[in-house]
């Protein structure tokens, strides 16, 4: 692997090194990290000719020393002959098919040049350079006027005899010339935009690597791992080498095919479940409104168990109505309308607290469950019954006890549906659930770090062949939402869907699906310990400190089957907790605030601190975003979330080394000593979550 930045051998006390600058370098070189990694390409430095940028067609990239006092521009000229040497090597050599590597990486370089901070940009508008001159100009920018641009060719100096743009190429550029960064963050919807200043989502975590934030987001989202996000970028080369030899459609269905294969053999699932991905969780559950509504010609109630710890648009999906101003196709659409198609269902919500906020008993939840079927059979109506194992709090609801006594209810005609977005299950989890025939929902983006969004349906035997011989087609509204490849090909209910793929879904599950790989790697017994180890010191933290009060409490693990075996289900792996300042819990937006400060670079607010807490407050600690829960019967507040990820597991276990593998976890235990310590310090100066 020889692809290395430009000033790697170039080290020299310029003033691109003086003090000012370095950090500013820094910044820049870890951004490099997101380029495409090609074997055999030199980086060469020209200090003989400055101003030079020369490609050397799957040899070099030649680039003039004059770059070097200019990152930002060196990181687009790089990243621009990087992808040109990356679709000149799929092209196996394909001379005169050279101008595609021309589109492709102009239109990677534009997309990557509009993924940099609002200040990055900022130091390239008075510049006179091609690359940035074509990049601004986007708008003006044609398939045939790139055909024409000699500069642009006098980069490689490639003679192309043959100037036509080939039919067969053009959803190759639509779906496979785009940043692998933006792949991610792309076909899910509004919420996975990033902000032009510090690049982050609605859930404070970005599409590519965040390496300097700790992170134990798990419960709402997390930054993609160096280590997911390379193997999806090389996923990505090696997608656009097969389209270009076996046809984009041939290659994509066998990558999409191969993810759920992937899923299969993780999970120990039978070949005859099918495995339904979504671009999120709650695209999981209209999927699941859809698939209901075509198999039963009776009135359906969803009945939706843990309404207040789901999914804020979970129940307006199941009613078939819009849960966002744009669906994941990138489709405006009205928020709160019918989709079209839909028939009127009847939504039962049991939340998890009653009025006051505080939490349910085992007892009282199985008992509103219970009512809620025995009234909804009583109508004689079709129940879809939403089991929730776990939420985003952590808690399990109706009890296996419950389940059985539903089942002795006689002419009762019920779906159940296991809400396991958090994925915080083991394999024989999941083989439990649907041997039963249950349709369980995951995410690859909660427990197993993916990006977000990833969702799933899993669907026993028995449903598929249901769906399998039902001659009606899903909701018109649906062509908004998904294309015909999101569903199983032996599905008639599908045809009427629209052409196309969404690479942003399959990039993010294959991301997830590396990060599930990775942890079972770890042997059961070190994965176990470590699990218990780190997930008693995150508890034991919380107690010791007097600004913090955990909600949780035993009584919330209410849907444990009989199993002597340890599980990941069995024991807490998310801790919630409320934020006190003298003793009163903070309001929701002190609280959210306290969220945003504690995922930012505070440095410059303590800058007349000692240098230990200048440090502290530097850096970002990401966990769990805010969730709103009543404090008592009269405060309003919200709680914040350290939870266990994959990652802790995973990013431990070493070249097979068990001391290496607990000394890591404790470095990860000290981390949520310092996470903690930063709220801490946050709370000591209290006009920081003033508005």
């Amino acid at each position: 692997m020889t692809n290395n930045i430009l000033i790697e051998n170039q080290y020299k006390r310029s003033s691109l090194f003086e003090k000012e600058n370095v950090n500013y370098l820094v910044r820049i070189l870890k951004r490099f990290n997101t380029v495409p990694k090609i074997n055999n390409i030199n980086i060469i430095t020209s200090t003989s000719e400055p101003t030079i940028f020369r490609i050397v067609p799957n040899k070099s990239i030649i680039i003039g020393s004059s770059f070097l006092d200019k990152p930002i521009l060196a990181l687009l000229y790089l990243r621009y002959g990087i992808e040109w040497q990356l679709w000149y090597k799929a092209l196996n050599n394909e001379k005169e098919d050279a101008v595609l590597c021309d589109i492709a990486a102009l239109e990677v370089t534009r997309i990557f040049y509009n993924l940099l901070p609002k200040d990055d940009k900022e130091k390239l508008e008075d510049l006179d350079y091609l690359l940035i001159n074509l990049i601004k100009k986007d708008a003006d920018l044609s398939t045939e006027s790139l055909f024409k641009n000699e500069e642009l060719q006098s980069f490689h100096r490639v003679k192309t005899s043959n100037n036509v743009f080939k039919e067969s190429w053009k959803p190759i550029i639509e779906n496979l010339a785009k940043p692998t960064e933006y792949l991610l963050m792309s076909g899910g919807d509004l919420r996975l935009n990033i902000d032009e200043i510090h690049l982050l989502n609605k859930y404070g975590c970005r599409p590519f690597p965040r390496p300097d934030a700790f992170t134990f987001a798990s419960s709402t989202a997390s930054s993609v791992s160096n280590f997911a996000f390379d193997k999806t970028d090389k996923v990505r080369s090696i997608l656009i080498r097969n389209s270009l030899k076996n046809g984009f459609k041939k290659a994509t269905i066998e990558f999409s095919e191969l993810l759920k294969s992937n899923l299969r053999k993780i999970f120990k699932l039978n070949e005859e479940c099918e495995i339904i991905f979504s671009p999120s969780g709650t695209d999981s559950a209209l999927q699941i409104a859809a698939i209901t509504q075509i198999i039963s010609d009776k009135e359906i109630t969803h009945i939706l168990v843990a309404s207040d710890e789901t999914g804020s648009g979970v129940a307006a999906a199941l009613k078939g109505c819009h849960f966002e101003n744009t669906t994941a196709l990138n489709i405006p659409i009205k928020k709160g309308d019918r989709i079209e198609g839909f028939r009127d269902v009847e939504v039962i919500k049991i939340p998890f607290r009653d009025e006051n906020g505080a939490l349910k008993s085992p007892t009282q939840l199985d008992k509103e469950v219970f009512d809620a079927v025995a009234k909804t059979k009583e109508l004689g109506r079709h129940v879809v019954l939403h089991t929730m194992d776990q939420s985003k709090l952590g808690y399990q609801a109706p009890t296996d006890e419950l389940i059985k006594k539903l089942n002795t209810l006689e002419d009762l005609s019920m779906q159940i549906i296991v809400d396991g977005s958090q994925l915080r299950l083991d394999p024989k989890d999941i083989q439990h659930y649907l041997n039963k025939g249950y349709i369980v929902t995951i995410t690859g983006s909660k427990f197993f770090t993916g990006p977000p969004y990833s969702g799933a349906l899993i669907l026993p035997k028995g449903v598929n062949k249901l769906i399998q011989s039902v001659k009606n087609t899903l909701p018109a509204g649906l062509t908004k939402y998904y294309n015909h490849s999101d569903w199983p090909t032996s599905w008639f209910c599908s045809t009427e869907l629209s052409d196309g793929y969404n690479y942003g879904s399959y990039m993010r599950w294959n991301a997830a699906i590396v990060e599930m790989s990775r942890y079972y790697k770890t042997p059961i017994l070190y994965r176990n310990m470590g699990i218990e180890m780190f997930c008693n010191f995150v508890e034991d933290s919380i107690n010791d400190a007097s600004f913090l009060e955990p909600i949780y409490s035993d009584e919330t693990k209410t849907n444990s089957y009989t199993s002597k075996e340890f599980g990941i289900r069995n024991i807490r792996t998310i801790f919630p907790f409320f934020i006190l300042d003298n003793n009163e819990a903070l309001s929701v937006d002190k609280v959210k605030k306290l969220y945003t400060l504690l995922n930012s670079d505070l440095s410059d607010l303590f800058e007349d601190s000692s240098l230990e807490i200048i440090r502290l407050a530097a850096q970002k600690c990401h966990i769990g975003q805010a969730v709103n829960v009543k404090y008592s019967n009269e405060i309003e507040s919200a709680i914040l979330r350290i939870s266990l990820g994959s990652r802790v597991i995973s990013e431990s276990w070493v070249n097979r080394d068990i001391s290496l593998f607990f000394r890591n976890i404790e470095l990860q235990m000290s981390q949520i000593t310092i996470t903690i310590k930063k709220i801490e310090l946050i709370l000591s100066r209290p006009e920081l979550l003033e508005d």
